[in-house]
């Protein structure tokens, strides 16, 4: 039985594209944190969700791990290292060798680390170009998982997500369902009973056309991908003014779920 978890990470992690009925992100961990507090008698859970959208693998690694080893938790979900990939110039070798000196120094003070391969990014036009990276990347976190026996959440194999309906409108980020594909793929790879299946199909789209896609990518440039240009040109962040959710009642969760839906 997982009594505590923490969650460690980015936007991914923090739950942007899952947002609840006051502003703030849900998200695939705070979900999974449901799924693992209905496990456990009543009020014996804890859950903190230190992640914050746009941290890079070293401002996750020096303001997030030692937060989580102090809570020293039965569960902690690592994701880093995404932000640094996109980057030009960076080398995934090099991630990684930062990413596994965290995992590291987690795995020697908390019971479980599990880790998180990066999306196969075959259907995103901003990242399209950077799959043989993220894919060596993900080569690296799967032999370090290996090595410190870090149960591995697999998002590349998870092939329901690389549905359009699994993303957010700025198509970085995923949408609700797509959050909770990921959550219910958490738990299957802990060994937690799911109520549903994350690999289920999705129902069928009626075909678009050539305008309705043309329309539809212009919208999608102009909202998205030119704000998000620009904090790059700027040196700007999406989480320079973001406080982490911090400690959260799984009860709490479920509410804000609810009032979402």
């Amino acid at each position: 039985m997982i009594g505590s978890y923490v969650a460690v990470g980015d936007s991914f992690t923090e739950g942007v594209g899952d947002p609840g009925p006051d502003g703030q992100f849900v998200g695939w961990a705070d979900r999974f944190a449901v799924l693992l507090a209905d496990r456990c008698p009543e009020g014996d859970f804890r859950y903190t969700n230190l992640a914050v959208r746009g941290k890079l693998l070293d401002q996750i690694i020096a303001d997030q791990v030692p937060k989580a080893l102090e809570l020293a938790p039965d569960l902690v979900s690592f994701c880093a290292g995404g932000n640094d990939i996109i980057r030009p110039g960076t080398d995934p070798d090099e991630v990684a060798e930062r990413f596994e000196r965290a995992v590291a120094h987690l795995t020697s003070a908390v019971g479980t680390v599990m880790v998180t391969t990066g999306f196969d990014t075959r259907g995103v036009p901003v990242l399209r170009h950077l799959r043989g990276k993220i894919a060596t990347y993900n080569g690296h976190v799967r032999a370090i998982a290996d090595r410190y026996g870090c149960p591995v959440l697999d998002l590349w194999s998870l092939k329901t997500i690389q549905d359009r309906r699994a993303w957010d409108g700025d198509r970085l980020h995923l949408s609700p369902e797509g959050h909770t594909r990921v959550a219910l793929r958490a738990g299957q790879v802990l060994g937690v009973e799911v109520p549903a299946d994350p690999d289920q199909p999705w129902p069928p789209l009626p075909p678009r056309g050539t305008f309705e896609v043309r329309r539809d990518d212009i919208h999608w440039a102009r909202e998205h991908l030119v704000p998000w240009i620009g904090r790059r040109l700027r040196g700007e962040s999406s989480g320079d003014r973001v406080v982490a959710k911090g400690a959260l009642s799984p009860d709490d969760i479920k509410v804000r779920i609810a009032q979402a839906v």
